[in-house]
């Protein structure tokens, strides 16, 4: 078979194999002409043409992968080996990063005086368990004794002069900044593999942009992160809580600004740490949300035409559905208009205003502001709702008020956003988005509808329950939440999921900036400031403050006097203290 059959027609090889056939006439004229040395000056040659030519080739090809390492076939190149990317903030901060490191090995064929090597290296390395150390001196082969010594530790190991002991590099994942931000960030293996977090679920992107020597950016703002979690472990330690979650978002964008579980851990050594601090409670933890959930429901019957905001309804005598009686924990004995049923959290009117929307209305809201799915966010640790299989009256009035119906805490801040940022469902993300981007989302209420809301929560914040989470001038809005929990098949009054969702700043244009915060506490407690009061009113809702007050510079939200009469605001503890449940 020919060169031509075998697929070597284009022009290169046309020249080549003309050449070959240059060179072997070449060898058959020195052969008839009996003239053997022109026979081996032609083959010498030829030889050193073919050298020349491979050389000139290697060279090429090494010139151009050093010049260009990536691969130009594709928007990524490949990983290399175990290596990850860094992580960084929005703003480029230092989040995680494969350093080196050094891996020690010890090889007793090589050493001279097994005593003096064991007092040096257990001097030098005194966690060490000796018992290990003294098996890979007995070994008969080099052994690897320890791994993940920095550059330092290496340094002074190596000035020792030990025989036998050497070192080889190795990449080891750490995270600068220790607990900051550790659930969001999370961890991966030796072997480069994410675990926990984005370094899970953008695990791939992670390895792809290492073999380029890039950065993955995450959505956090470390300056908001860093006083979200500070005030929230602050709010933790007062109240005794069980456990917390602090969540901070753009309600337009759904970018995660801040988040943060607590208890929390050191992503450094993720395997020391216990189940209760790894899990993620703002993504893999639902709860029931009590009272913050009369917001979407007053949204619905809002935005479905079933309610307006000068509808009234008889809050002046408890509800009987069945065997069930639904209370006001503080009482009105009056008729509500539903700005009175939200600042005074009334149980009794959002189940009024649910029932009367009917149940296709609720169920087809409540799907719609995300609350019947796992929150669409990276995140693989996003944990599926709890929701009733039976939506009958019962199930209906309840779900109204946060119970019966349990969520993560980033399922409630994506659906709060999609009430609060002109009425579209934007999923949360942790990647950054380009300044001045407006993701389209779908529509869940209309424009009028959210403005609406955004008044009432800060009405709720200068005359209601959410007074404690004002923060000058920063036109806060917001609604507590308190729900008991349910254990054992029933509810325990003296065990509250207690909370606050808030927004920043309520006024200006609905295509503004603007930001919402999540505090939630698991069971706090009270204490001598709160006057005993465990409600969301009491303690989620000052910590919310705090944070707005801190971060707001960071957002770059200026402080003015708003159009709501701030002199309207009360300090009646009743009020406060009330719900919720």
């Amino acid at each position: 078979m020919s060169l031509t059959h075998q697929g070597f027609s284009n022009p290169g090889w046309r020249w080549l194999k003309a050449r070959l056939w240059g060179l072997e006439h070449a060898f058959e004229r020195a052969k008839a002409r009996g003239k053997a040395e022109d026979d081996t000056r032609i083959r010498i040659f030829f030889v050193l043409a073919l050298f020349a030519t491979a050389f000139l080739t290697l060279a090429v090809g090494a010139t151009r992968m050093a010049l260009f390492p990536a691969n130009r076939g594709s928007g990524y190149a490949g990983p290399v080996g175990a290596a990850r990317a860094d992580l960084v903030d929005r703003n480029g901060a230092m989040l995680a990063a494969d350093l080196l490191h050094y891996g020690l090995y010890v090889d007793p064929r090589e050493i001279w005086d097994l005593k003096e090597t064991r007092q040096n290296l257990h001097a030098a390395l005194p966690d060490l368990p000796i018992q290990r150390l003294d098996k890979a001196l007995r070994s008969p082969r080099r052994t690897f004794l320890v791994g993940s010594l920095t550059p330092d530790v290496r340094a002074r190991i190596h000035d020792l002069g030990l025989p036998g002991v050497t070192f080889e590099p190795e990449s080891k994942r750490v995270y600068p900044l220790g607990t900051t931000a550790a659930h969001l960030i999370g961890f991966s293996d030796t072997g480069g593999e994410g675990l926990a977090g984005a370094e899970r679920a953008l695990n791939d992107p992670i390895r792809y942009v290492a073999a380029s020597k890039g950065a993955v950016p995450l959505s956090i703002d470390l300056r908001v992160q860093a006083a979200l979690e500070d005030e929230l472990a602050k709010g933790a330690a007062t109240y005794g809580v069980r456990g917390a979650v602090g969540i901070v978002t753009n309600v337009h964008t759904g970018e995660i600004l801040g988040i943060a579980s607590y208890p929390t851990f050191d992503p450094n050594q993720a395997g020391k740490s216990s189940p209760d601090a790894l899990l993620n409670r703002a993504a893999a933890s639902v709860y029931e949300m009590g009272s913050t959930f009369k917001t979407f429901t007053i949204a619905m019957g809002l935005d479905s035409g079933t309610t307006t905001l000068s509808s009234t309804f008889d809050a002046r005598a408890p509800m009987h559905i069945g065997d069930r009686v639904i209370h006001d924990f503080h009482a009105t004995d009056s008729i509500l208009s539903v700005p009175d049923i939200f600042i005074h959290s009334s149980n009794i009117g959002t189940s009024e205003i649910a029932l009367k929307a009917g149940r296709d209305n609720l169920v087809k809201y409540f799907k719609a502001f995300g609350l019947m799915r796992p929150a669409p966010i990276e995140l693989t640790e996003s944990a599926r709702p709890i929701v009733p299989r039976d939506w009958n009256t019962d199930t209906i009035a309840s779900a109204s008020f946060g119970h019966a119906i349990s969520v993560s805490p980033v399922m409630l801040a994506a659906g709060m956003g999609s009430v609060l940022n002109g009425g579209t469902y934007v999923p949360l993300t942790i990647r950054p988005m380009k300044p001045g981007a407006r993701p389209k989302g779908e529509r869940v209420i209309s424009e009028e509808t959210s403005r609406a809301m955004l008044d009432l929560m800060r009405i709720n914040v200068v005359r209601g329950s959410g007074g404690k989470a004002d923060a000058v001038g920063l036109r806060v809005g917001g609604k507590t939440g308190s729900a008991e929990k349910a254990m054992g098949g029933r509810y325990v009054r003296d065990k509250l999921v207690s909370s606050f969702a808030a927004v920043f700043p309520t006024d200006g244009p609905l295509e503004a900036d603007r930001y919402f915060v999540l505090i939630l506490y698991d069971e706090p407690n009270g204490t001598k400031e709160t006057f005993g009061f465990r409600t969301g009113g009491w303690n989620a809702a000052p910590t919310a403050g705090r944070v707005i007050d801190r971060i707001a510079p960071f957002l770059g939200v200026k402080r003015r006097i708003d159009t709501f009469d701030a002199h309207a605001k009360t300090e009646n503890t009743a009020l406060l203290a009330q719900d919720e449940h």
